[in-house]
């Protein structure tokens, strides 16, 4: 079965950035939009940023102008670049695959610890 597979979390101080990156271990057909969400302690799990196909992009309001996605269509892999981080950006962050016959994500990844202190 394909996973997604996340890579690049970690603990960085505030003002700091991160890339993310998220693969898929196999073919996975017919991909239309890619995302990235997060999910902080005792809070509600929020979708961060979305890429579709086309390549259109967008973001929470929380994250404008601070955090980019993109895609490589070529290795099925969705990045996330998080620049001037937050301590309020502290979160597991979950990578996602939609596929064209879907209205929601059909594939999750295990999740990447990103921690902004000092």
């Amino acid at each position: 079965q394909v996973q997604l597979v996340e890579s690049g979390g970690g603990l960085v101080q505030p003002g700091g950035s991160l890339r993310l990156s998220c693969a898929a271990s196999g073919r996975i057909f017919g991909i239309s939009a890619m995302g990235w969400y997060r999910q902080a302690p005792g809070k509600q799990r929020d979708l961060v940023a979305r890429i579709t196909s086309g390549g259109s992009t967008s973001y929470a309001d929380s994250v404008k102008g601070r955090f980019t996605i993109s895609r490589d269509n070529a290795k099925s892999t969705v990045y996330l670049q998080m620049n001037s981080l937050k301590p309020e950006d502290t979160a597991v962050y979950y990578c996602t695959f939609r596929t064209i016959l879907s209205n929601t994500p059909d594939y999750w990844g295990q999740g990447t610890q990103v921690t902004v202190s000092s």
